[in-house]
């Protein structure tokens, strides 16, 4: 089965191009494209595709409203699109349920590989973008420092799925998880699929954010 991609950019050079390299695939098929947030939007709601490249900014509705209601209405996969590896939204854009972020230079094969492993039920995101990310979290959790502890939202998990969670946070894939704790990776994926249901959390992106925001992990601390 295909993977059903719509690709959303308001320059229709950048949309033409990547249609052009994933339709070249035998594995993915474009079947819409959008020039504007909205459209975007109604694309996922009118076609059910896998994944969604999303460019951050676009008129009618930015690509941040859009991933948000695309994330809330959908089970699509959202792939945010950037020119800047700094772009001032990525955050808001991760918490409102992207999957991925790649900026718009990435190459023929990395753009393939990243529309298969966000359909696949991985994460994504440039290395410059997960050093931003932690860096923003640790930020905010010193801000509320000040106004107390937050509630433990990890005392609903086993230690196992504990575990689990502060090596997603790592960087690991179920492989490297499995082959760690010396158990298959379908367990691997059961205990992954366990913490995003109990924590509510759409998938890895979120369940990383969730690990630095809690303290469970800390920039630079040994796995």
């Amino acid at each position: 089965m295909s993977i059903r991609v719509v690709v959303a950019d308001d320059q229709e050079l950048v949309r033409s191009g990547f249609t052009m390299i994933l339709e070249a695939q035998e594995d993915i098929e474009v079947v819409a494209e959008a020039g504007d947030g909205a459209a975007a939007v109604a694309a996922v709601l009118g076609h059910t595709p896998d994944v969604l490249l999303l460019d951050i900014r676009m008129p009618v509705m930015d690509g941040l409203e859009a991933a948000r209601r695309v994330c809330a209405r959908s089970s699509c996969k959202v792939v945010m699109l950037t020119t800047f590896d700094l772009d001032e939204y990525v955050y808001d854009a991760l918490y409102a349920g992207a999957s991925g972020f790649l900026l718009k230079d990435v190459r023929r094969d990395d753009l393939v590989h990243a529309v298969r492993v966000v359909a696949g039920g991985d994460s994504l995101l440039a290395p410059a973008v997960t050093r931003r990310l932690v860096a923003d979290i640790v930020r905010r959790r010193r801000e509320e420092a000040a106004t107390g502890p937050a509630p433990d939202r990890l005392d609903i998990l086993t230690a196992r799925e504990v575990e689990i969670l502060r090596m997603l946070a790592r960087g690991l894939s179920n492989a490297e998880i499995a082959t760690t704790l010396f158990v298959s990776e379908h367990t691997v994926k059961t205990h992954v699929s366990n913490v995003l249901s109990k924590l509510g959390l759409r998938d890895r992106v979120q369940a990383v954010i969730c690990a630095y925001e809690t303290g469970l992990v800390t920039p630079g601390a040994p796995l």
